[in-house]
């Protein structure tokens, strides 16, 4: 779990970094950014905001022959062992990323290489590095008195609200790359933050298993329950599966199928299903792990418990208990019609 609220910023260093391939100039700032209060306040809003909203998908720096000569790590490593050189670090930083905006689709824009104390990650308070870059410039009006007259002026400047590019790199688990999270709310250049500039790959830890393992069971669900049985098996199981992974500390394969799978039928399939689709999701080799509770959590809200009919009726089972569904709902073939029902069982309508 990740509590940003404590986080206070000790430094800022702020550069800007060009297009090389179009000839853009670096700018790399003499002395670091002198903050007050509410700047303080602002940037970390800023900062955090899309952290805040997204899911804790960690990644770790990694090199395909040695940690090593991953140069952010070794950046960042010495930004960590003192902090004294923190600005000449960013400097190094910033410069890196310049030597990787090649690409002529790369925009230009502010860098901001930031100190944080105070984070606290799985329950543990620890410093962390940021490094965010804003691109997108966006117009907004300014007013200005002039005499007897007010005037419109247009400005341009970032959007506060959205960060473009970040990453918070946590001072834990340095011999396995660090913990770090990463955002990119522009995805026309994926590969040049998190692959050429960063150098990272996921973190199979507890969460990256339990979030992969449950969406590689909503395709199973889509692709074989759904056509072998119906749509109301289909939201069924997928309760059932996530019912299991709420209720278990720990993850084993065969258990899961023997309590979630209600067709014997269908344990064969899935078995098939894990060989052929299994490594999309990294799951190919994994039949036991720790379950990940806040992955479990993100996964139920995101999860769609409704049956769309063709009548333009919707049909929301939102059940913890999904037996529930099975006592009262029923499917059934109506001869005179020529259509499908469900048959819904209640004692009364609740008031919204």
């Amino acid at each position: 779990m990740l509590n940003l609220y404590p986080a206070q910023i000790e430094s800022v260093s702020l550069h800007r970094v060009g297009n090389k391939s179009k000839n853009e100039a670096i700018f790399l700032s003499a002395e670091p950014f002198s903050l007050n209060d509410e700047m303080s306040g602002l940037l970390k809003e800023y900062f955090f905001k899309p952290f805040r909203e997204k899911e804790e998908n960690y990644f770790k720096f990694s090199h395909e022959v040695d940690l090593e000569f991953n140069e952010i790590f070794k950046s960042v490593s010495e930004f960590f062992e003192d902090g004294s050189k923190s600005h000449l670090i960013s400097k190094k930083i910033t410069t890196l990323l310049y030597e990787e905006s090649n690409h002529p689709h790369i925009k230009s824009g502010e860098v901001y290489i930031v100190h944080f104390s105070d984070m606290v990650i799985d329950n543990n308070k620890t410093d962390a590095i940021g490094i965010f870059k804003s691109e997108l410039k966006h117009d907004f009006l300014q007013f200005k008195e002039k005499d007897q007259n007010l005037e419109l002026l247009i400005r341009q400047g970032i959007n506060i609200n959205k960060l473009d590019k970040g990453c918070i790199i946590f001072n834990v688990d340095k011999e396995e790359g660090y913990k770090v999270l990463s955002v990119d709310s522009n995805r026309y250049d994926a590969k040049y933050w998190l692959e050429n500039f960063l150098g990272l790959a996921p973190l199979t830890d507890e969460n990256f298993y339990t979030k992969n393992y449950l969406k590689f069971c909503q395709n199973f669900a889509k692709d074989v329950v759904l056509p072998a049985e119906d749509k109301q098996q289909e939201v069924l199981f997928m309760n059932r599966a996530v019912n299991h992974f709420a209720k278990n500390d720990a993850f084993e394969e065969s258990s899961f199928l023997n309590e979630v799978i209600e067709n014997p039928e269908l344990i064969p399939e899935f078995k098939h299903y894990k060989v052929e689709k299994g490594p999309k999701f990294s799951i190919e080799d994994v039949s036991n792990f720790d379950i990940a509770n806040k992955a479990v959590s993100d996964a139920r809200k995101k999860i769609k418990n409704v049956i769309n009919l063709d009548t333009n009726i919707q049909i929301k089972m939102d059940f913890i208990n999904p037996e529930s569904a099975e006592k009262f709902v029923e499917k059934g073939w109506d001869e005179e019609r020529q259509m499908y029902y469900y048959l819904v069982y209640f004692n009364k309508e609740q008031k919204t």
